[in-house]
């Protein structure tokens, strides 16, 4: 291997590798011990949080950092460009673990929540950019170029998941917080050094880029944001003094920022499709664009309570002890990217392999196995809640077994969805769609919580029928996929 390539590839590549290595182990190891620590006693160092609550909050964090790609990415395309806007939200995420690690006071840590998903807002989508920007020729070079960063998400997810939850239950919450933001800095440090080989790419603001190229003034759309913040509030105070929501509580807030999530996605896609100059094909390509983005929403909502519900489940129903150890709850978090980094390269060949006999499922087929597969995994914890409400622990195979069923839902729908907008976007929307793609997870993530709030240590009895109700949407959301996939695929027109 040439020393001016990182494993083949540009050595520009090594540099966001590694930032998002360490923005990833940062992330996830927090949000291996967010909920646990929310909802350990203040006897304990913890906050002392109601399941409700602290299910509310975690809602809308992680719903948040999602939603705060958008903004993210309007930040670097027409003031600070990718690459200022990735060293500035490190320094954010990295300032919110701090300020998390800080004891005892409810206050700083939501400002700690808030710096932290403003970050990753303005990180995650532009690292990602300048990632193709690597790559001006496409190909099979690019693709394999977004591979191997890949792997450097999943390696960040699975050190952070080791070693922030051991330190964090094991020894101190906060020293937990405190590593998370270690982590970040180690990140911020190497991208410092070695944003050199990145070239100028990421340095200009692409709207101001085109616009220079084009000779014309740029434009931000900044009166469409001010305009939609305005419906927004209007919607949340209208829904308050109605009593339609509750905004006096985190509960009520989270389930306010959900109807307005559905509220204006819907509003959007109905003025793309009246309003958005768009022929009858790109029409049904939108449409089709709906249902992904209405069946993601569906499977993150029960992907994601694997660091909230299953979380919870982990560690207060669940025989950790393994030769006479406990392992930290938190552990069981690893379990998915580990399946991920084991499976990806082997579903990924089974596609290019039912590709080259003509038998590749269609996008709506892979996208009712995925949600049929997460659904199964909640059948399985039906199971062990089952052994639970009988007033045994269950074992630790129960939830491993859940968390293959969801990698392996995961691998036939996340990366699948993602391309498949790609595809189908129109070009006058592209960046849209791919900021919809974001929502549905913001939505599915917020669900997730929303969901987490329900579980009540203290009435096991009610476990098994929670379970139960993810398994029923699940599968049956697959199924209705499965069903109308010969419709979808025909509204698909040329896109595989």
């Amino acid at each position: 291997m040439s020393a001016k390539t990182f494993f083949g590839q540009p050595r520009g590549l090594a540099t966001l590798w590694f930032t998002e290595m360490w923005e990833r182990f940062s992330y996830y190891g927090m949000r291996a011990i967010l909920i646990l620590f929310m909802t350990t006693p203040a006897a304990q160092e913890g906050l002392g949080l109601d399941v409700e609550t602290a299910g509310a909050i975690y809602g809308l964090y992680t719903a948040g950092v999602y939603l705060l790609t958008l903004p993210g990415g309007w930040m670097a395309d027409n003031i600070l460009g990718q690459r200022k806007a990735i060293w500035y939200g490190g320094i954010c995420i990295m300032i919110g673990h701090l300020l998390l690690a800080i004891p005892g006071y409810v206050p700083t840590f939501a400002l700690g929540l808030a710096f932290v998903a403003t970050g990753t807002g303005l990180l995650k989508p532009n690292i990602s950019t300048i990632v193709g920007d690597l790559y001006p020729e496409g190909g099979a070079r690019r693709d394999a170029g977004f591979s191997l960063f890949y792997m450097g998400i999943n390696t960040g997810s699975i050190l952070g998941q080791f070693f922030v939850p051991l330190l964090a239950e094991k020894v101190n919450w906060h020293l937990g917080f405190g590593l998370a933001a270690i982590g970040m800095l180690a990140g911020l440090i190497q991208y410092k050094l070695t944003q050199g080989t990145l070239n100028d790419l990421g340095v200009e603001p692409k709207a101001k880029a085109k616009a220079r190229e084009e000779g014309t003034a740029s434009s931000g759309n900044s009166s469409m944001a001010i305009i939609l913040a305005i419906v927004v509030v209007g919607l949340l105070v209208i829904g308050q003094f109605a009593g339609f929501i509750d905004l006096t509580t985190a509960r009520g807030i989270a389930e306010a920022v959900g109807i307005i999530i559905v509220l204006i996605t819907l509003f959007y896609f109905l003025y793309i499709l009246t309003s958005g100059g768009l022929n009858t094909d790109e029409k049904k390509k939108v449409v089709i664009i709906f249902f992904l983005f209405v069946g993601a929403a569906l499977f993150w909502s029960g992907f994601e309570q694997a660091a909230s519900t299953l979380n919870l489940f982990a560690r207060d129903y669940t025989d950790r002890v393994l030769f006479g150890w406990e392992l930290p709850a938190g552990w069981l978090q690893n379990v998915n990217p580990i399946m991920i980094v084991i499976f990806a390269p082997i579903l990924g060949s089974l596609w290019v392999k039912l590709a080259a006999k003509g038998m590749n499922p269609s996008t709506p087929v892979k996208f009712g196995i995925g949600l049929i597969l997460m659904g199964l995994g909640f059948f399985v914890m039906y199971f062990a809640a089952k052994i639970v409400t009988a007033g045994a622990m269950a074992g630790m195979t129960w939830l491993v077994f859940t968390y293959f069923l969801h990698s392996t839902g995961e691998l036939a729908l996340s990366p699948v969805g993602l391309s498949a907008t790609t595809k189908l976007a129109p070009k006058a929307y592209y960046g849209q769609m791919m900021g919809i793609w974001f929502v549905g997870a913001a939505l599915g993530n917020l669900i997730a919580g929303l969901f987490a709030g329900g579980f009540d240590p203290d009435q096991v009895d009610t476990m098994p029928d929670l379970f139960m109700s993810v398994v029923l949407f699940g599968c049956g959301s697959g199924i209705l996929f499965l069903v109308f996939s010969g419709l979808m695929r025909k509204w698909m027109g040329d896109v595989h």
